[in-house]
């Protein structure tokens, strides 16, 4: 059979196709006792019908998957082939199941070597998908135990298989379509004489599954980011810069963003509200802009409920309780709550001239609109603050920085990047522009904002899904898949998070906890 003369159709099995079927089944099985009964087809087309899945060439039927629905928890314990069809040789397909059940796979000898199974298992899988099943579960048989069973446990024999010393062509090919061994099964088809009655019980994970529950707690899949890359300006009152960031919250709001997202330490030209002289000392200056800290955030957080919108706050300069000053990015829910990341690497410009301290938390915020980080600018310099809040199962990183000239500029979006690629979420670089003569420490901002992706098949070729024009005030928007995210991590070319190698190195976040006085020891002496 050449390729030329393949003119293959994928659909799903008809009444009508059963003397095809049986012909198939018949070859194929003849040791097994070949087709099953018409009455068995019919019922099983009539309660599942797009379970039952053929390939043709050319109007005949040379591929067939055949499959079933079944309770999960059942299911993936300890069954034997005849818990799946009862005295009459009917097929019990549970309407309400939550797992689909593979009961064969067919493929007509003269057409093999075309990979026409991995089709079937691709539309199977694809099916699972679209009815949001828990998972694919199938008990496999292994043919060729028969040939090492004298010498080998059948529990040896599937780990070979598994390391690819032994060829069996069942399990080795439901191995290559991502079924993996769950557990043995033992007398599963006690006439299998090849297998020696032994089975595999395999799983195929749906990894998009959602389980049931009401619309409004469902986890969302697309979230709409917008962000503002920030023209630094003077303002001639509080009042005017608050008007500002309000015109940019109503327009990323008009927009239905789910995000509104500004730049490090956003309000710094407030600075400018002093005269020139004050300005001379660095210290005094910052301390007098971290005094419109708590009004910004009293108005940011109104309007991230008036304009029903999730605001990265930038960050901004905070007094803590212990007199220091601190970097500070708040994210102002739409809900009205508001939530703090601290810088925790600082700059030695912010630590020489404006005596700024680190803070000492990290952690992921819950949103409805997915599991977000915040790393300040210098933070995202360091991969492991990044690792850490993927171990908790971050989805985007919003990075919100403050840089003057371009090669710091870049320091910041290449890291960036790598770290959008290494733990497989996304990232939003944004940033600010301008120039502010007339305000000391304020001179110059260099920014392109942008937002990062993996860098997979399902993502743009060169990993960037926005990015603005050079040194231009202006806001972006960028539509983000979080379903994308769970099948790279799964399935992607690689598998970054997956495939650390955790037997060889780890990585912890201390327990700062003694510094509050909480979680002392005492030793009994």
């Amino acid at each position: 059979m050449s390729l030329e003369d393949l003119h293959l159709n994928l659909r799903n099995l008809a009444p009508a196709d059963y003397p095809q079927l049986k012909t198939l089944m018949d070859a194929v099985y003849h040791s097994l006792g070949g087709a099953w009964p018409k009455r068995t087809v019919d019922t099983l087309i009539q309660a599942f019908p797009d379970g039952q899945i053929a390939i043709e060439n050319d109007g005949v039927i040379v591929g067939v998957a055949l499959t079933v629905q079944v309770d999960y928890a059942a299911f993936s314990n300890p069954h034997r082939y005849d818990d799946l069809i009862d005295q009459r040789e009917i097929v019990l397909n549970n309407a309400d199941g939550d797992a689909m059940y593979g009961l064969d796979v067919l493929i007509h000898p003269d057409y093999r070597g075309y990979r026409l199974g991995r089709r079937l298992y691709e539309a199977r899988k694809e099916l699972c998908r679209s009815m949001n099943l828990r998972a694919i579960l199938a008990g496999g048989r292994i043919p060729r135990y028969h040939e090492h069973a004298d010498a080998l446990a059948p529990s040896e024999y599937i780990e070979k298989v598994a390391r690819k010393e032994f060829y069996d062509p069942i399990l080795s090919f439901q191995l290559a379509n991502d079924f993996q061994v769950k557990r043995l099964l033992r007398k599963y088809l006690p006439e299998d004489a090849q297998s020696r009655g032994y089975a595999t019980l395999l799983e195929w994970n749906n990894i998009l599954f959602e389980p049931a529950e009401r619309v409004l707690n469902t986890r969302p899949t697309q979230v709409r980011v917008g962000a503002v890359q920030w023209q630094m300006r003077e303002f001639s009152s509080v009042e005017a810069a608050l008007q500002q960031i309000e015109y940019f919250v109503d327009a990323l709001s008009d927009y239905q963003s789910d995000f509104a997202v500004f730049p490090e330490l956003f309000n710094a030209p407030l600075i400018g509200l002093q005269d020139r002289a004050a300005q001379q000392d660095p210290i005094g200056a910052i301390r007098f802009l971290a005094g419109f800290t708590e009004p910004f955030k009293t108005e940011l957080s109104r309007m991230a409920v008036a304009y029903n919108i999730n605001i990265i706050g930038g960050s901004m300069v905070e007094v803590g309780d212990d007199d220091r000053l601190y970097n500070i990015a708040y994210l102002f829910h739409r809900d009205g709550s508001v939530e703090r990341q601290a810088k925790l690497h600082i700059t030695p410009q912010e630590r020489r001239d404006w005596m700024v301290e680190g803070g000492d938390d990290l952690r992921v915020f819950d949103t409805d609109a997915g599991r977000v980080g915040i790393l300040i600018c210098y933070d995202v310099e360091f991969p492991e603050l990044s690792r850490l809040l993927a171990d908790q199962d971050m989805d985007i990183l919003f990075v919100p920085f403050w840089t003057d000239t371009k090669n710091g500029y870049l320091r910041v979006r290449h890291c960036a990047q790598a770290r959008a690629i290494e733990n497989e979420c996304y990232v939003v670089l944004c940033g600010s522009v301008g120039n502010l003569p007339s305000i000391e420490n304020l001179d110059i901002q260099y920014a392109q904002s942008a937002v990062f992706s993996p860098s997979d098949f399902a993502f743009p070729h060169d990993a960037v899904l926005a990015e603005t024009t050079p040194n231009t005030e202006m806001i972006f928007f960028s539509d983000l898949d979080l379903t994308r995210l769970t099948v790279v991590r799964a399935e992607g070319s690689v598998t970054n998070l997956k495939d650390r190698r955790q037997d060889l190195f780890d990585l912890r976040w201390r327990d700062w906890s003694w510094k509050s006085g909480a979680n002392l020891e005492h030793d009994g002496d």
